[in-house]
């Protein structure tokens, strides 16, 4: 049965073609001319996921709430940004193998215990692909050299300050605020049925 306050779902649109506007080294922009169900056409611009096969944030916890971060480079905001680890796919790994390699990479930590947290999608009005959350438990000294071009600092700090930001750390990102808001979600759960 159909709930009543459900919006109602039109037909999806159709595809008439899909042209490339540009591209670059690491990605490319695509045309996409759709006509609507109301028949109403319109050219929309996407960055499809091409190649990548998605990527993942990593929330690595320790057993006293705290989390592991990273201070980072970010060219997108010219400045250093705090968040958690986080990596691109490659081809046949799974979101979990990604995870411990990511963390690896960038604070030296494997995981024991790697659980998928949810899958979500990143401005999917342009953006084609997908990025998993994972939660990194049971977490043991495993450091493995990555692709960075400069050492990234990590440190730790409690996952429940972080979120109030009673702490001397910002988080901006907006990936990495919404993965600690589901960890501690799945560890306030676990820790209430425990």
């Amino acid at each position: 049965m159909k709930n009543q306050h459900e919006p109602a779902i039109a037909d999806s649109p159709k595809i008439l073609g899909v042209e490339l506007a540009a591209q670059s080294r690491l990605f490319s922009i695509e045309t996409v001319h759709v006509r609507y169900s109301n028949g109403a056409e319109a050219a929309l611009e996407r960055i499809p996921a091409g190649h990548w096969p998605g990527a993942v944030i990593v929330v690595p916890v320790l057993p006293d709430r705290n989390v592991l971060l990273v201070r980072e480079y970010t060219v997108g905001t010219e400045s250093y940004e705090v968040g958690l680890p986080q990596g691109m796919r490659e081809p046949g790994e799974s979101p979990e193998q990604t995870a411990n390699r990511e963390l690896k990479e960038e604070v030296g930590f494997g995981a024991r215990r790697l659980k998928l947290l949810r899958d979500l999608s990143v401005a999917s009005s342009v953006l084609g692909f997908r990025v998993q959350v994972v939660l990194a438990e049971l977490l043991y000294e495993s450091p493995l050299t990555g692709d960075e071009p400069e050492p990234l600092k990590s440190f730790g700090r409690n996952i429940d300050a972080l979120l109030s930001g009673d702490t001397d750390v910002q988080i901006t990102e907006a990936r990495s605020l919404l993965a600690l808001y589901l960890a501690r979600e799945y560890l306030d759960e676990k820790s209430a049925t425990a």
